[in-house]
């Protein structure tokens, strides 16, 4: 067995006291891809922070091929041979994706020409369909994180850090991605891979490692897992047969109509739609990339706007409505969770009480001209508790949550403005499966209560497991409805295709 590459030993990072990791070895093998996995909040992102030189350890000792290094910044760990590329991109949105890919490797003397071709036949050989003159800015979650992944590779580096890659990446580019892996890996090159899907770790890894709480919990050759024993690693407990069950065992039935939507247009995404949405039921909301389903619920929420002629008709509670901008909608009692969370969802050097008061402000509007800060703890203590928000202390600001408390202070963010229709947008994208079974089980309870509720999902086991009904998005509208009972998965994803 050749000796590892990276490895580290005990290591330990604190924050305001706090241990983010505790003591934790871990070891990577030349040419090997190592699943790292565990709840938000286990330690998946500082660990690997460390190895790329975002956070120096507390204690303990980071080794590369045995000798001992400590790299205090990103640079000095490109230099080490580390890449990561972020669960959030750290593309600059002003340059266009070849100035991106060569940042930081620019010659003294730069054509620009020659760097767009050079960026050009760099893409094509991996497979991406980016164009290298695009502006970063213009460019959707899934080519951002094409053109990161692109930007690792290209550096050469002998180890790169994949932190949650694939959560925008549509099937095809799934494909294309783990296959970009598969190559790195003949070619020697060592892959960490983190990820919430843990079908994904089991089909691409060599092994496998499992953090909670910031502790090492087990490493073992993947062939030695399935997706039970990981579950059980990672939370303590088992959830395999609560989490996606393969058909609901209550269908609840459509209560008041309060929402309807006739042939809305916003070209060239949303095409002559026309849906309803019932209160006391989740509906669920499938279609592939491109197909509409976020954008009819923007603009239901005021988020978009429809087109301003023949656009379509909304109807709340049967009487027409047409919001320009989100603050109407909020105080009719329509909330949007976006899918988006760093760049829509949360102000991230704020608290997590201000953040959450902040969207009781959205409803009172001018009612409330000034924040207190009694009331603002108050609130936010309260909703950060229901939603079970995990944090080292309440005035941590959000950006320095996992991604799956992140999530949670954006959809607290929405219930405190007491909807009566939620729109989920994407609301486990990112998360683990512990915040999963959570937001979950708020969705069930948020329907029992009454509320209409809208599960917008590219996950098909999600949509079948929580949704009472289904509607299949393609082309723009609306093609196909099933009831929870009488819906397949292959019946749902031919409607979305053909």
């Amino acid at each position: 067995m050749t000796p590892p590459i990276l490895e580290l030993r005990q290591a330990t990072k604190l924050y305001g006291g706090q241990p983010a990791i505790d003591k934790v070895d871990f070891d990577l093998r030349e040419g090997e891809i190592h699943a790292l996995v565990g709840e938000n909040g286990a330690g998946k992102s500082t660990l690997t922070k460390v190895m790329a030189g975002v956070v120096t350890l507390t204690s303990g000792s980071m080794l590369i091929a045995g000798k001992e290094v400590v790299p205090r910044t990103p640079l000095e760990a490109r230099h080490l041979g580390i890449a990561m590329v972020f669960q959030e991109n750290s593309l600059v949105p002003s340059m266009t994706v070849a100035q991106n890919l060569f940042l930081g490797q620019e010659k003294f003397y730069n054509r620009l020409r020659g760097i767009y071709i050079a960026a050009q036949q760099f893409l094509q050989s991996l497979n991406f369909d980016v164009v290298p003159t695009a502006t970063v800015s213009t460019l959707g979650a899934a080519k951002k994180q094409m053109v990161e992944i692109a930007r690792a590779v290209l550096h050469n580096a002998k180890v790169i850090i994949f932190d949650e890659p694939t959560a925008s990446l549509t099937p095809e580019e799934k494909k294309y991605f783990f296959d970009l892996v598969r190559e790195l890996k003949r070619r020697g090159v060592s892959v960490i891979f983190i990820s919430h899907a843990l079908e994904e770790a089991l089909l691409i890894s060599d092994r496998i490692t499992v953090l909670r709480d910031g502790r090492h919990v087990v490493t073992d050759d993947t062939p030695t897992f399935d997706r039970a024993r990981i579950v059980q690693a990672m939370v303590g407990r088992d959830l395999s047969k609560t989490l996606y069950a393969e058909r609901k065992a209550r269908v609840r039935p459509p209560g008041e109509r309060v929402l309807t939507i006739e042939n809305l247009r916003m070209l060239p995404m949303v095409k002559n739609n026309s849906l309803s949405i019932f209160a006391g039921q989740v509906t669920g909301i499938f279609g592939l990339v491109g197909s509409g389903r976020t954008e009819t619920f923007k603009v239901a929420a005021g988020v978009m706007k429809r087109d301003f002629f023949h656009g379509g008709e909304i109807f709340l509670h049967g009487k027409p409505v047409r919001y320009l901008t989100p603050a109407p909608a909020i105080r009719d009692g329509i909330a949007y969770v976006t899918e988006d969370r760093k760049v829509e969802g949360f102000f991230e050097t704020m608290s997590i009480a201000r953040n959450i008061y902040v969207g009781l402000m959205a409803k009172l509007g001018a009612r409330r001209f000034f924040v207190r800060s009694k009331e603002t703890e108050t609130v936010g203590k309260k909703w950060a508790e229901a939603l079970k928000v995990r944090a080292i202390g309440q005035d941590v600001n959000v950006v320095e949550l996992s991604g799956g408390n992140q999530q949670k202070v954006v959809i607290a963010k929405s219930l405190v403005q007491e909807p009566d229709i939620i729109v989920f947008d994407e609301p486990t994208r990112g998360v683990d499966v512990g915040a999963i079974a959570e937001i979950h089980e708020l969705i069930d309870r948020l329907a029992d209560e009454g509320k209409a509720v809208v599960m917008i999902s590219s996950y098909l086991p999600e949509i079948m497991a929580r949704s009472d009904r289904i509607l299949v998005c393609r082309q723009g509208k609306v093609v196909e409805e099933f009831s929870a009972r009488e819906a397949t998965e292959e019946k749902i994803m031919y409607a979305a295709i053909h």
